[in-house]
């Protein structure tokens, strides 16, 4: 059985820094790409960013470029999304989605398997 499960969310403020983590199991974790998505209170959910399977490759939102990088680590079959220069905008909760493919799309049915979210609250 395929489990996705994001942590790190936290309540920070504004300007802050934090770390989420994507666990993977029960896939061949090189075999797949991985997305960050994001829903805030009252909004569609969002593409945040994705990186493919060797992690040399990634691409961004513009709302979080140069302020988001997402790493892998095939050893331990983990993904981060490393969040810098955190704004009140960005409160929202964080999805880590896995996806076969590798392709400069984000639509959410690339995605095939989803985590529960995790909480990031930004404060000014």
């Amino acid at each position: 059985q395929v489990q996705v499960v994001e942590s790190g969310g936290a309540s920070v403020q504004a300007g802050d820094s934090l770390r989420l983590s994507c666990a993977a199991s029960g896939l061949i974790f090189d075999d797949w790409c991985f997305g960050w998505f994001r829903q805030a209170p009252e909004k569609e959910r969002e593409f945040v960013g994705a990186i493919n399977w060797y992690g040399d490759k990634t691409y961004y939102d513009d709302s979080v470029k140069g302020r988001f990088t997402i790493s892998r680590d095939n050893r331990k079959n983990m993904v981060y999304l490393q969040m810098n220069s955190l704004k009140v905008e960005d409160t929202a909760v964080y999805y880590c989605a896995a996806r076969r493919t590798w392709t400069y799309e984000s639509p959410e049915s690339l995605f095939t398997f989803w985590g529960q979210g995790t909480q990031v609250a930004v404060s000014s």
